[in-house]
């Protein structure tokens, strides 16, 4: 099972920042969920997009299979634990729909850089200081793990990282990393899609 790879959108997120759902916003003519589930189809077997329960509709009929939280709370271990408990033991190519720069390119190194023995492949944020987990590949035993650390206390996906046995690459285009959180971010990388464009 560590071999097969599945992808996954988180899109869960409150958006409060934002001020509207950051999953539907438009930075490559389409909703960006949309945008990054047609990104990760053709390097995974199957792509789900995660959400909040009162979210599933929405998501219906799109190009990814949803896959609502199984618990209340907030945060992207909320996505990841759902995304481990619907296929035990198998890896998910992750990507939050918050990064706008997210490219084929950005996926291509992550898969080279993949080390299946360990839990799990991410890259390297300054802004954080530490493996970015929401643009990674998360193996099957990475997320048996997480999970099983989650049961015992409130740890995130970003702590867990820090302590897990990790592939950590450095990124080609530091941008991919770059969120997207508030009115301001959209429109300054809006802005610098153009002008790449």
């Amino acid at each position: 099972m560590e071999k097969m790879l599945y992808g996954l959108v988180l899109a869960g997120g409150m958006s409060r920042r934002m001020g509207q759902d950051k999953s539907l916003l438009d930075y490559h003519g389409k909703p960006q969920w949309v945008y990054l589930a047609d990104l990760l189809r053709p390097f995974c077997q199957k792509v789900y997009v995660s959400c909040r329960a009162g979210q599933a509709s929405g998501f219906a009929g799109g190009p990814a299979e949803v896959l609502p939280d199984r618990h209340e709370g907030e945060g992207p271990s909320l996505g990841l634990l759902a995304a481990q408990a619907a296929q035990p033991g198998a890896a998910w190519l992750v990507v939050a729909c918050d990064l706008p720069m997210v490219d084929e390119a950005a996926l291509r190194q992550l898969l080279a850089g993949r080390q299946p023995d360990k839990e799990a492949t991410a890259f390297y944020s300054a802004e954080i200081d530490g493996p970015d987990p929401l643009l990674a590949i998360w193996e099957g035993r990475g997320l048996a793990r997480l999970a099983e650390a989650s049961a015992r206390a409130a740890t995130g996906p970003f702590a867990f990282l820090k302590k897990a046995e990790l592939a950590l690459l450095l990124p080609a285009s530091p941008g991919i990393l770059a969120n997207a959180n508030t009115p301001e971010d959209r429109s300054q990388w809006l802005s610098h899609l153009q002008q790449r464009s």
